[in-house]
């Protein structure tokens, strides 16, 4: 008896009334970083989580984009369900922004070959092609980096990449990742939202380890 009732006692929901709030300092340097280096940046590429398509996108990036062209990225997309990836694509293209799942330790020369045809329609206008690589954290955006100066460089390693979230801290100086047209990368800081107000959110943010 004592055994039957301790297991009707068992918590069947989580619930969680706080709001979650995570914003570190080097976040809101982070955002006015990017913000002061905009107008010498031509094209935005925000990582994303393959994993949690919806969950990972930050509200903070729509306002800092603005009119930029932008290419999303949803890299750890060897984690992701192949039918989840069908159905964020179709709404990305009904929002008329496009989408590309990747995995950025294996191959990524798609992303490059589409930035790169960016940077050739007017290589009068861009001399030096500059490219801002934004994200939330640990979705893979010095990985994504790497990856894309290996295949276009054929380069080592060129941002620092770790396990834990916040590895980078500041934007980074111009990484070259092509050479003809020149194609330059700048690497952020994982900028979180400065509000979660919904806890199932907050979870899938917590739980992927940003």
């Amino acid at each position: 008896m004592a055994v039957r009732a301790s297991l009707n006692l068992t918590r069947q929901t989580f619930t969680h009334e706080a709001a979650i709030n995570w914003f570190p300092g080097h976040m809101a340097k982070g955002l006015k970083q990017m913000r002061d280096q905009m107008r010498t940046i031509d094209l935005i590429i925000e990582t994303r989580d393959a994993r949690i398509p919806l969950s990972s996108i930050n509200m903070e990036f729509e306002r800092l984009v603005g009119s930029k062209a932008r290419l999303i990225v949803y890299n750890k997309a060897d984690l992701a369900p192949v039918d989840i990836q069908l159905k964020v694509q179709e709404e990305m293209a009904k929002r008329q922004q496009r989408a590309i799942f990747t995995d950025a330790n294996k191959k990524v020369s798609h992303i490059l070959d589409i930035a790169v045809d960016i940077a050739k329609r007017d290589p009068v206008k861009y001399p030096q092609f500059s490219i801002m690589v934004v994200g939330m954290p640990n979705v893979g955006k010095s990985s994504l980096i790497n990856a894309l100066r290996r295949t276009g460089v054929n380069r080592g390693k060129a941002a620092s990449t770790g396990a834990k979230p916040g590895v980078t801290r500041a934007v980074s100086s111009k990484i070259r990742v092509f050479d003809k047209p020149p194609v330059y990368l700048l690497d952020t800081p994982g900028v979180m939202m400065p509000h979660i107000p919904d806890t199932m959110t907050a979870i899938k943010v917590a739980l992927t380890g940003m």
